[in-house]
């Protein structure tokens, strides 16, 4: 058995995003020498007299990638119900910041966060880390080193993979327009890493450049605003597949959807569907699943089942999650019709 012991204190733990629910869970768990998390966390909880508690904040359901967010933090949750889960979702910073007082005031034993703003969110969880809380901050990282265990995706890889495949499909020399995200280390990741790559194709101008604020009709209007100001462009790269559908619509809704194309990202289940289909309009896109929750959630309660104090000792402080780059070649992998996004 792959125990937690076989990763000790790696700073940067990679994974790949299909085996990685596996692997943490083992990780976590594996040197209790059991992997049934729900039987030991039962232990714990009736040697200790109480039930654990732990309190999930993630942004409020305004798109397909955080509406998954929401669906996959309850149904992760389900499978620990002897811990005691408030799931709350938060439209802003300051919301969110009231969240996460509010459950600490109801004496959580852990917090599960997806901050709404990198920095915005950043004092409040290092008030509660020194307050003694148990911090698993999961894919928008804090603006510095506050969370026990950081677990996100390869935002370095989304923006570089998806970059190269239009530098190549444009055999590089074209004009692009860019649909950046809300301000966030994962904005911050994929763009600059998108625009690493552009630099090494001179031949490739990025003519435009937005904040599409990972919201659909926000990015249809900097869209349309793009379209305006730019008579030709070949190809717009959009930080998230929600923004890619805005595009889409400001596109069509100027006669200008045809001659080009479209890379977005999330591995949302209607773009995958149309990469399969070989749409002219997506012939590519990148994976970003958001049950990435679920592995934050694991996270806090295979700590929570021994002492925290020692059980930091064996985890990885840093999992970074590889991502998959979908074509029409293997978009059968990346389809889940029944999927919420």
């Amino acid at each position: 058995m792959l125990a937690r012991c076989s990763f000790t204190r790696m700073s940067r733990f990679r994974l790949n995003g299909r085996l990685a629910i596996g692997l943490i869970t083992i990780g976590l768990i594996g040197c209790q020498g059991s992997t049934d998390t729900a039987a030991q966390t039962t232990i714990h909880a009736e040697k200790s007299g109480k039930r654990l508690k732990v309190g999930v904040s993630i942004p409020a359901a305004d798109h397909g990638w955080t509406a998954g967010l929401g669906y996959w933090a309850r149904e992760s949750a389900k499978q620990y119900p002897e811990i005691d889960w408030t799931i709350q979702d938060a439209k802003n910073p300051d919301e969110q910041i009231n969240s996460l007082e509010n459950m600490k005031s109801d004496g959580v034993d852990a917090m599960v966060i997806v901050p709404t703003e990198s920095a915005a969110i950043t004092p409040i969880a290092e008030k509660l880390h020194k307050a003694g809380m148990l911090i698993v901050d999961v894919s928008a990282g804090f603006s510095k080193p506050v969370a026990d265990v950081f677990i996100e995706g390869d935002n370095v890889a989304f923006g570089r993979k998806s970059a190269e495949f239009i530098a190549q499909r444009l055999k590089g020399s074209g004009k692009i327009a860019v649909l950046e995200g809300i301000p966030c280390t994962v904005n911050t990741d994929r763009v600059n890493a998108a625009k690493e790559v552009f630099k090494a194709y001179p031949g490739i101008q990025i003519v435009a450049e937005g904040p599409g604020l990972w919201n659909r009709e926000k990015a249809e209007t900097v869209m349309q605003n793009m379209l305006i100001a730019n008579p030709h462009i070949d190809a717009i790269w959009a930080a998230d597949d929600d923004m890619a559908l805005g595009v889409e619509s400001a596109l069509k809704s100027a006669g200008r959807d045809k001659n080009i194309w479209i890379i977005g990202g999330g591995g949302m289940k209607d773009i995958v569907k149309r990469v399969m289909d070989k749409d002219p309009l997506f012939p590519a896109d990148i994976t970003y699943p958001p049950s990435i929750i679920g592995f934050g959630i694991q996270a806090a309660a295979g700590m929570l089942h021994g002492d925290k104090k020692i059980t930091k000792q064996f985890i990885p402080q840093h999992v970074v999650i590889d991502l998959d780059q979908v074509t029409p070649e293997n978009a059968k992998d990346f389809y889940f019709p029944d999927s919420i996004y």
